[in-house]
């Protein structure tokens, strides 16, 4: 019997895993992939919003504002590559100018601190590569990048570290209510449990539909983006939006937390929460708008198009409460953007909910701290040198684009909730990020993790269990 089991390990749950973690219960997190970070968390434009676009009063806005100002300490705690780069909203008529005013008090209601409306001449001075049809800006100072997938490993790491367990490969089918407990139905097992909290993501509607007549619904909103060489990463160094109007939403242009620049994404409602793959349309689209925020916009440095998947509920803010007609059912429903923003919030809105309704004491143990990957690329030459002395592989150069040892990636591959797959490595340490997209590196890393864990070729995947690289030998 489990206190609590939380089913989703993306951001958002892995958030509610650390939080939760701080106190004495037996926790559990169940993940229907293979991995952490498998689903709206891999795949986004990877930034902490400075919180002026959501309406005033609503969750989104609240819990985006106390995000952001818990970045700083989160970042530095958990060891989790984070800047605070500021934002533009451009703005390229004269006429829409009392819109962007109009965003400025919003912010300003929701809390944000800076925000200001630059002139054309105030613009080019801090960023010469903006487009001279930008009248106007909003400028936000606080808003910033991350890296999604280190925010992710990181707290789910640490929620690992103090005690939070953690299982894979296991879709929720079915819940059963008994007196004072819930039973909790995978494909394979069954899970008793005095408290479920719903953090499914994309599939939270189903999760919640299964226990309450309340019903609810999300959207699959796939939006999709360019990835650009680190070439030209420096175009711009704020995250540049574009003012919403009657001719429609713009998409964002901005540096990575790695050095790259990212354009997107796209919005389009889709019927399958699968739907990841990208479109001529999309990608059109981005052409388009993408290139009207910069003077000149290298499309030829494109080195990967990818689409995430957005979870749009109907009533358009985020839904954190305990279910009414489902006793000690919490549900995070409708997390769409600012999610990723948000998430730290999140996980200390739900964990201050679950406790109290438990009354659980908080640990005197607990570990605030993670020291988190040896990455070579963040050392200094003399700190490379000492770590090869004491282990050669991190002197084996095995991604050439992104520079990555083959200490890292073996490193990776033994951490905490470790790397499984050539998709785990990835995300973790970057190798096959670059500009060849693991062309290669791709079987060298594919060899790594058949030595480190045991298997043969053939039962190395890329990311989810039927996603095979090698179908069998030649020779």
């Amino acid at each position: 019997m489990y206190d609590i089991i939380i089913v989703g390990a993306g951001v958002v749950g892995s958030a509610i895993a650390r939080e939760l973690s701080r106190y004495n219960a037996d926790i559990l997190v169940l993940e229907k992939s293979e991995d952490i970070c498998q689903g709206t968390s891999k795949a986004n434009t990877a930034l902490i919003h400075g919180g002026f676009d959501a309406k005033p009063g609503t969750l989104k806005a609240k819990l985006n504002v106390l995000g952001n100002q818990s970045m700083d300490k989160l970042s530095k705690d958990l060891n989790i590559p984070f800047r605070r780069n500021g934002a533009f909203v451009l703005c390229f008529d004269e006429n829409d100018l009392d819109k962007l005013e109009e965003l400025k008090q919003r912010g300003e209601k929701n809390g944000v601190e800076g925000l200001e409306i630059l002139n054309k001449e105030e613009i080019q001075k801090l960023e010469n590569n903006i487009t001279d049809e930008a009248v106007y800006a909003l400028h936000s100072p606080t808003a910033g990048i991350v890296c999604p997938f280190t925010m992710n490993f990181a707290l789910a790491e640490n929620a690992n570290e103090n005690g939070v367990e953690f299982l894979f490969n296991q879709q929720v089918k079915g819940f059963e209510k008994n007196r004072d407990y819930w039973r909790v139905i995978t494909d394979d097992n069954e899970f008793e449990t005095k408290v479920v909290i719903n953090a499914a993501g994309l599939y939270s509607d189903d999760l919640h539909n299964m226990v309450s007549d309340k019903k609810y619904n999300i959207t699959a909103k796939r939006g999709e983006y360019f990835l650009l060489d680190k070439q030209v990463g420096n175009l711009v160094d704020k995250t540049v939006f574009q003012l919403t109007t009657k001719e429609g939403k713009g998409v964002v242009v901005t540096p990575t937390i790695d050095g790259n620049l990212l354009i997107g994404p796209t919005a389009e409602d889709i019927e399958d929460k699968a739907g990841i793959e990208t479109s001529k349309k999309g990608l059109n689209e981005l052409h388009e708008k993408g290139g009207k925020s910069l003077k000149s916009v290298p499309f030829n440095k494109i080195i990967t198009s990818f689409s995430g998947l957005r979870a749009h509920e109907d009533n358009d803010d985020f839904i954190i409460e305990e279910v009414e007609d489902a006793n000690n059912f919490f549900d995070c429903v409708g997390i769409e953007s600012p999610g990723l923003s948000s998430a730290p919030a999140i996980g200390n809105m739900m964990a201050d909910m679950v406790s109290k309704k438990m009354k659980l004491t908080k640990k005197e143990n607990f570990i605030e701290k993670r020291e988190g990957l040896p990455l070579t690329n963040h050392m200094s030459k003399d700190e490379h040198i000492e770590l090869i002395k004491k282990d050669k592989r991190f002197g084996q150069i095995v991604c050439r684009c992104e520079k990555i040892t083959e200490g890292e990636i073996v490193a990776a591959i033994h951490a905490p909730l470790g790397a499984r797959t050539v998709d785990g490595i990835k995300r973790r340490v970057r190798a096959g990020a670059g500009r060849c997209q693991g062309g290669f590196c791709g079987p060298k890393v594919i060899e790594i993790l058949s030595r480190e864990l045991d298997l043969d070729y053939e039962d190395v995947k890329k990311s989810s269990t039927d996603a095979k690289i090698i179908f069998r030998k030649t020779k």
